[in-house]
């Protein structure tokens, strides 16, 4: 029997019965009011008996103490002090209890006058009354105190050994709402052990019953003084700058970096937790927000019919969100992908907008099926994203990067010249610069055709035919085939991270950052441009995976082995912007340049173009790379058999 009840009241079984507590039913949460209530009231009665004088007057005993409850419950359900959940109280909380009470006090006043006023006496002692509400107030705010306590108590002794003892940089009100909603989350990942402030005036002082540090020296210093493991930074007052001095010098040493979003209810704290989150690569190579030039963007969107290809992949279907938030009339979502299509098309429907949105599965290879698009929907604006980009794969297949990436586009441009399209704006990429391989000269021989085409509509059609657009940019983060989702998965899976070698660099830049400048360079010149955009600075790749595998919690070449497996056919050390002989044009966005292309006739490309598709429809690699060649002089071949047609 001793056994039993000890294991009864065992603290597995006393912190289960408390967590359940949160979820008792309003009734009985009413009946613990209502007992403080009858507790108050006794007190303040036996109070007056004991010095001689009455509460209330008699026959009205029986009457005012059950009006008084009803009372006091009609006016908790008016305030809704049963809407929140005790054990999660707040200040706001206090105040419902307040108003709630004062109301009954103030009613009870008024009716205790008026009957004064008809019957020339009191029913009770306004003092009394007034004493009476003191203490109910008092209890019912007490008793959700020592609830709120008792669920803060028991839910630290959860196994401290296993929690994050960790920082939270910021001693804002976002920072204190952060570290509240972390002392009740379940299951609870974090030993909060204090703030940290930039200011040093509050150095000796505490909040929520933690130190208040002040950084001093090193981030790591003042992590290895108080023993933590993590670092949340709350304060939204840090420049990009700080939080990246901050994250390094934490990876460094190994400690793990989280951020959190601001946050905007501070009351609801099950949301604020799930926001403490992991800080991802993305957030590092960030760089300040880009500011559109809204009103040209929305003047060449708004009420206009839309055409996206390759709408499924990473760059098409983020241009299709923005794009939305400019309210379009019709949207055409074109892709020869059916499930990635489907997904997307599932992902718009929970967006808010008002266009109307078409799905096509069609090929941009089969002009055919091209042109009843393009008859039956008359676009104004093509936005061209569709086209193989992988690079080892187009180097075994190079017949299909010149069927996808250059017939494809072909197609689309010829087609929006023949049904007058506005603006035409085709993605490209930093491998069509100098190419040393056959994807991005599949790419550089696409730009010429688009901008021979420009040449060719202006002396047809003078400023009044389509405005060709290129647009130029490096890795996109997050993208199909970026090494961001290649090395998480690999550091999930327990490695090892495979780099192709040591020195190779890629300028990188996030996915709605580079969309975003596409909408923005659609707006720009009178055709014919490339566009090119600021990557930032370069990322040498082990770098990236070593920050990689130390954000994600493990020590490289420890817990993580890090792999150099060769360069890929076609790949290149680095990646350029610019040929050797362009020269670039500021525009008026800091962000995005014209590179200053030789451009060239169309009939001569036209008739090379036809040539090489007619070529690759043999499927022989050496014709089709050697013709490649002559039509894009710069195009040398890296780490690839088609190295032999250079010489």
């Amino acid at each position: 029997m001793i056994k039993k009840s000890s294991k009864f009241f065992s603290s597995e079984n006393v912190r289960l019965i408390i967590n359940n507590l949160s979820y008792l039913p309003r009734w009985i949460i009413v009946m613990f009011d209502v007992t403080v209530l009858v507790v108050a009231f006794l007190i303040t009665f036996f109070i007056y008996d004991g010095i001689g004088s009455h509460y209330i007057y008699p026959p009205y005993q029986m009457s005012f103490m059950t009006i008084l409850m009803v009372s006091n419950i009609f006016f908790f359900w008016v305030f809704r002090t049963y809407s929140g959940i005790i054990r999660h109280s707040s200040f706001t909380d206090a105040i419902k209890l307040f108003f709630s009470q004062v109301s009954v006090l103030v009613i009870f006043l008024i009716f205790n006058f008026i009957f004064l006023f008809f019957y020339q006496e009191k029913i009770f002692k306004n003092s009394a009354l007034f004493i009476n509400i003191v203490l109910s107030f008092c209890g019912l705010f007490l008793y959700r105190v020592l609830v709120k306590q008792v669920f803060e108590i028991y839910f630290s002794e959860k196994s401290d050994a296993k929690l994050i003892r960790t920082l939270i940089y910021g001693t804002d009100a976002n920072a204190i709402s952060v570290a509240n909603a972390l002392k009740f989350e379940t299951p609870t990942r974090f030993k909060i052990v204090g703030f940290v402030d930039r200011n040093t005036q509050n150095a000796s002082k505490r909040m929520l019953d933690l130190p208040i540090l002040v950084q001093k020296k090193k981030f790591s210093t003042l992590m290895r003084s108080i023993r933590a493991d993590g670092v949340i930074i709350a304060d939204r007052s840090l420049s990009r700058e700080d939080q990246l001095v901050i994250v390094d010098q934490c990876l460094e040493f190994n400690y793990r970096v989280y951020n959190v979003p601001p946050i905007s209810d501070w009351e609801n704290q099950k949301e604020i937790s799930k926001k403490v989150k992991n800080i991802q690569i993305e957030d590092l190579l960030e760089r300040k927000p880009i500011v559109l030039d809204n009103k040209s963007i929305s003047k060449q969107l708004e009420n206009k019919t839309v055409l996206i290809t390759g709408a499924a992949g990473s760059i098409g279907s983020e241009i299709v969100r923005q794009v939305l938030g400019f309210n379009p009339g019709e949207v055409i979502v074109l892709d020869q992908a059916e499930t990635p299509l489907h997904n997307l098309g599932l992902e718009i429907e929970s967006l808010e907008h008002n266009s109307k949105i078409l799905h096509v599965i069609a090929d941009i290879r089969n002009k055919e099926a091209m042109k009843r698009v393009f008859k039956l929907y008359k676009p104004k604006v093509v936005f061209h994203a569709a086209a193989y980009k992988h690079v080892p794969l187009m180097e075994e297949n190079p017949s299909q990067a010149i069927l996808n990436n250059i017939e494809g586009t072909k197609n689309i441009a010829d087609l929006a010249c023949e049904f007058k399209v506005k603006n035409f704006v085709m993605i490209s990429t930093d491998k069509a610069v100098n190419p040393s391989n056959v994807m991005g000269a599949s790419k550089r021989i696409a730009e010429k055709y688009v901008q021979s085409l420009q040449l060719k509509s202006i002396k047809e059609n003078g400023s009044k035919g389509t405005k060709f657009i290129t647009t130029r940019f490096g890795n996109v983060l997050g993208s199909n085939g970026s090494v961001v989702p290649l090395f998480t998965s690999q550091i999930a899976s327990g490695g090892p991270v495979t780099i192709t070698h040591q020195d190779i660099i890629r300028y990188f830049m996030t996915i709605p950052e580079a969309c975003q400048l596409v909408l923005e360079a659609a707006t720009m010149g009178n055709g014919g441009e490339i566009y090119i955009f600021d990557m930032g600075k370069p990322v040498k790749i082990i770098d990236l995976a070593r920050k990689m595998i130390k954000l994600a919690g493990f020590i490289p070449d420890v817990d993580i082995k890090i792999q150099i497996v060769g360069l890929r056919p076609g790949e290149k050390l680095f990646e350029e912007l610019l040929n050797d002989t362009s020269k670039t044009l500021p525009t008026y966005h800091e962000k995005i340049m014209i590179a200053q292309e030789l451009q060239e006739e169309f009939e001569t490309l036209h008739e090379d173009i036809e040539e090489l598709i007619g070529i690759a429809n043999f499927f022989d690699n050496d014709d089709i790379v050697a013709k490649m060649k002559k039509i894009v002089p710069e195009f040398k071949s890296m780490n690839s058999v088609f190295t032999v047609l250079d010489k």
